[in-house]
């Protein structure tokens, strides 16, 4: 049986993607947000997660659809994003503060800084 091509093109598929799960609360629970194609890449995901567009993430999966695989990266985004907060001295969410802890496998010998109340 000949299998009928892709209507995507192939190059936008051949790169590792990245998705958040949210955890939205008790009323609406955990859900994969809606994301951008061009914002599912590894620096946005990082730069988007200490910004505070995702309020309570739970977890991170990566997979590239031409390869063909697929994993769990949440350890390895709490890894990098407790690096970079340490680097450049960004002030982390509690609740990224929170995933970051429960989640990070190397320990990072600083204090995350909290955003000031109140402040924007």
């Amino acid at each position: 049986m000949r299998s009928s091509p892709s209507i995507v093109p192939a190059d936008r598929l051949d790169r590792d993607i990245y998705l958040v799960l949210e955890d939205f609360g008790a009323r609406a629970g955990c859900a994969w947000r809606e994301t951008d194609e061009a914002d599912t890449d590894l620096e946005i995901i990082l730069q988007n997660l200490l910004s505070g567009q995702y309020a309570y993430p739970v977890r991170i999966v990566s997979f590239n659809p031409v390869e063909g695989w697929s994993r769990d990266v949440t350890s390895d985004v709490a890894d990098a994003l407790a690096q970079r907060a340490a680097d450049t001295d960004a002030a982390v969410s509690s609740a990224l503060k929170d995933f970051i802890a429960a989640n990070a496998t190397r320990r990072i010998d600083m204090q995350l800084a909290l955003p000031l109340r109140g402040v924007a």
